[in-house]
């Protein structure tokens, strides 16, 4: 396929493979293995257990529906900082970015590089040594700071993939489809072992466990499963990089968000056909449990690889989709001027996505980065919301923008997202209030730079 250049000097060179690796790759990566313990310590039973995936799944299927109109619409680097900006206006776009590039999207990178370390030491348990300690009040809850040897291997991790992604898209998003077919054939097959070999009961769909219950166990557990569809979004902001934009983003956002769907309830009927809704509750890795049950601690082995992959990919598609964002910003005038550099040869922002990177490898050291990460929880979600919002806003404030694709079921499934939204920020404010105002804080602190990036830019009109 003959290669295009856009306006902003990226490539047009993800095809529809590479653009439904992006959806699936980036969400699926470790909430797969994690959050069915959460989810059942707060509905108690397995039939609402699946309840929760279903509707977290819808929603998650609402959003990329909602987001698909906008991507065919305004295929530019940068996603929800676009639409923001276009809709609501420049401000906007910036407080999306600016959480994005230092907390959010910085942050999440991190947890994944961590998560991969961890499951690396299982087989190489030195990774868990401390190889330093720094008797300064800078760690967790105002403690010393631990370095691992693991901390420099997530830290690698990142620094990889970064190169990866600075040489290239075509190279990075090629790398994406093949870890994506990987990860998808061993999840297959950990779901494939527990329900034919499994040696499970149907009973225990049927089973429960001590739980929170009510409608506040609900939807703490809904909570819990968006976190593990997140990233739906990310291939919004790498838009620019689409072949044939105005089609295949729409087809890649709504079947990759339906394949996910499908994959994590699949893997559920495997968890809970070999395990009962009590065992599940007191399992941190509930995949690892399962295999081990079936197979011993070479089970348990096998999952822990089929996890290092998915992260793996997860990482991968973070940092290529991550970065477009503050490199749109720059291009705006609104960032680092840097930032918004192409590379000559390479045709990726690579100013922007080693800056990130970096950050992101610093903050593996910082053992704060979950901490921040849950600080922008509550403002990201009301991003989101707004980000659906903007169909709605866009239909009335540009009436004549092409669009190639129109959201299904509008108004409907975009008021029906945020809805989902406005539960998942309430339900975060009451359980994490400390947290969600830090989160406010945190932009707050960004203010100062975008009223002068914006004054620099009248200056230079």
């Amino acid at each position: 396929m003959p290669e295009r250049i856009t306006e902003d000097g990226l490539r047009r060179v993800l095809g529809l493979p590479s653009a439904v690796a992006i959806v699936v790759g980036t969400v699926i990566g470790s909430g797969i293995f994690l959050v069915p313990k959460a989810m059942v310590l707060h509905v108690g039973s397995t039939k609402l257990v699946f309840a929760v995936w279903v509707a977290g799944g819808l929603l998650s299927l609402f959003g990329a529906l909602s987001y698909a109109e906008l991507a065919a619409a305004l295929p530019e680097a940068g996603g929800e900082y676009v639409y923001l900006r276009e809709a609501y206006g420049p401000l906007w776009g910036f407080v999306f970015g600016w959480t994005q590039t230092w907390v959010a999207k910085s942050g999440s990178i991190a947890t994944l590089a961590t998560a991969f370390f961890y499951y690396l030491a299982n087989f190489l348990p030195g990774l868990e040594k401390t190889l330093a300690l720094i008797p300064l009040p800078v760690g967790p809850g105002g403690g010393p700071l631990e370095i691992r040897y693991g901390q420099l291997l997530a830290a690698a991790v990142i620094l990889l993939l970064a190169g990866v992604n600075y040489a290239g898209v075509r190279l990075s998003g090629g790398i994406q489809v093949s870890v994506t077919i990987v990860k998808v054939v061993l999840l297959a097959g950990i779901i494939v072992v527990g329900l034919y070999w499994g040696r499970g009961t149907m009973g225990n769909y049927g089973s429960s466990a001590p739980a929170v219950g009510g409608v506040a166990g609900f939807f703490a557990a809904l909570v819990a499963a968006l976190w593990a569809y997140d990233g739906w979004n990310n291939l919004s902001m790498v838009a620019s990089e689409i072949t044939r934009p105005r089609r295949n983003l729409p087809i890649a956002l709504i079947a990759g968000t339906i394949a996910v769907m499908g994959i994590y309830l699949l893997a559920n009927l495997a968890y809970f056909y070999v395990l009962p809704a009590a065992a599940v509750a007191s399992s941190d890795r509930v995949a690892a449990e399962m295999m081990r049950r079936i197979a011993g601690s070479g089970g348990a082995g096998a999952v822990s690889i089929a996890a290092m992959v998915s992260i793996f990919a997860a990482l991968n598609g973070s940092i290529l989709s991550g970065s477009r964002v503050p490199y749109a910003m720059a291009r705006d005038g609104l960032f680092f001027s840097p930032l918004g550099r192409v590379h000559p040869k390479h045709r990726t922002p690579g100013t922007s996505i080693l800056v990130l990177s970096v950050w992101a490898a610093l903050l593996v050291f910082s053992g704060r980065y979950e901490e921040l990460f849950t600080y922008v929880i509550f403002a990201s979600w009301i991003m989101y919301g707004m980000t659906a919002v903007s169909v709605i806003v866009l239909r009335k404030k540009r009436p004549h923008l092409s669009r190639p694709y129109r959201t299904i079921g509008y108004p409907t499934v975009p008021v029906l997202f945020v809805l989902g939204a406005v539960c998942v920020v309430v339900s975060t404010l009451l359980n994490s209030p400390r947290e969600s105002v830090m989160g406010l804080v945190l932009i707050l602190f960004g203010l100062p730079f975008y009223f002068r990036w914006k004054r620099r830019k009248v200056d230079v009109a």
